[in-house]
């Protein structure tokens, strides 16, 4: 009994490691000390709507955690919403989300269960489409779906509270999606269901239903903390480009994870890392007292993340190539190569060769002093490249190879 009960409290530390919020927390205790003591298993819902064709680091926070609990006795329920993503996730949204089709939907699916087994045990996860039983509910069962919410409290939720005080339009659709997840819960008897901070209202739908269903149980909530982009200071997005991609080259991983602020540093630490909180604290502890370089623990961190989504090779060489190209100002080895015309604008090569997004951001860059021809810095933004070969720079980690003419 000693044994089991070090094993469940091993268990909840991890479980808990980094959370923002916890409800019930003693359904969770109770399912995972059933599995130590009898070996009773129970199921982890999480949610993901493939509106995006990739996963960052963003969204591996939650996938560590349903890790964790795979760990513990879990069977992930891995809900990819073919379904709900046709409607679109309001979340945080400001207007009316565009409608995908089914197709782009398909691929985005496949795209997101072929890289989740990267960091989950893929026989302990469950992938399951909630078209399965969406497609059945049929218009009766709509209906009956939305006869068990009523639409003051559906105003209560503060997106969709803001958008219908500034008079911006808010689609029935919109209102459905949140009995839609929750219906998810009712349909796989889900023990837990877990998302981020933003999903608290859609996730405690869950728990509702579950109720108003007689499903017999109501699932317990963990929720985790949005993680804030390379910036620090607004959530990981694509939209923003202040994200890691868990399918970019492994030097683009590295270098980028050294790119973040020593403070982001232990918060990427915390939520990102396979170490242990103990040994967290111990790398911090030496920081603040000065035996151990910041610099040194976030190579460290990069590494960790690079082995993680491809091997300890390649993340060997992605340190590498960074400390040859920025400690000794040395090129990298593998520059994607383009033709360009004879005469072309500066603004416009950038963008050609793919290091910048616009002409736009490519004039800011310029001004900043972040675009360099051959490793000599650009101070002119209306400069046309003549005939000859260029290497093209943008920051420290944008790099192409240039034929003009």
């Amino acid at each position: 009994m000693a044994n089991s009960d070090a094993s469940v409290a091993t268990a909840l530390e991890e479980i808990g490691r980094g959370t923002a919020e916890v409800i019930d927390m003693e359904r969770i205790e109770k399912l995972v000390s059933d599995y130590y003591e009898n070996g009773t298993g129970y199921t982890v819902k999480a949610g993901f709507d493939p509106t995006g064709s990739d996963l960052h680091l963003g969204h591996t926070v939650l996938l560590q955690k349903l890790r964790a609990f795979q760990k513990h006795g879990g069977r992930v329920q891995l809900l990819i919403g073919d379904f709900t993503a046709m409607i679109g996730d309001p979340t945080g949204k400001s207007e009316t989300r565009k409608v995908l089709d089914r197709e782009t939907i398909l691929e985005n699916a496949k795209t997101y269960t072929d890289q989740v087994f990267n960091i989950l045990d893929e026989s302990k996860t469950d992938v399951v489409f909630n078209s399965e039983w969406l497609d059945k509910l049929g218009a009766a069962g709509m209906v009956a779906l939305t006869t068990t919410f009523n639409v003051a409290r559906m105003l209560e939720r503060d997106d969709f509270e803001k958008r219908y005080k500034a008079g911006q339009s808010i689609s029935i659709s919109e209102f459905i999606y949140p009995l839609l997840q929750g219906y998810d819960s009712v349909a796989l008897e889900s023990d837990i269901e877990i998302g981020g901070t933003d999903q608290k209202f859609n996730l405690l739908m869950g728990r509702q239903l579950q109720r108003t269903y007689g499903v017999g149980k109501e699932q317990a909530v963990l929720m985790m903390p949005i993680l804030e982009g390379l910036d620090g200071v607004q959530k990981m997005s694509k939209s923003l480009n202040n994200y890691i991609g868990i399918t970019e080259a492994p030097k683009d991983i590295y270098a980028k994870t050294l790119s973040i602020s020593d403070e982001l540093m232990w918060r990427y630490y915390e939520l990102l890392s396979e170490k242990s909180l103990e040994e967290i604290a111990k790398l911090k502890a030496a920081v603040i007292d000065g035996t151990l370089h910041p610099k040194k623990v976030k190579e460290d961190l990069a590494l960790e993340l690079v082995t993680r989504f491809y091997n300890e090779e390649l993340a060997t060489l992605a340190k590498e190539e960074f400390d040859n190209v920025f400690k000794q100002n040395q090129l990298p080895s593998d520059m994607k190569e383009v033709a360009l015309e004879e005469g072309i604008w500066i603004c416009k090569a950038l963008v050609d060769a793919g290091i910048e997004p616009s002409t736009s951001q490519a004039r800011r860059d310029i001004k900043q002093g972040a675009v360099r021809i051959d490793q000599e810095k650009v101070t002119d933004e209306k400069q046309n490249l003549a005939k000859g070969e260029y290497v093209l720079q943008v920051g420290k980690r944008k790099f192409a190879k240039a034929k003009v003419g």
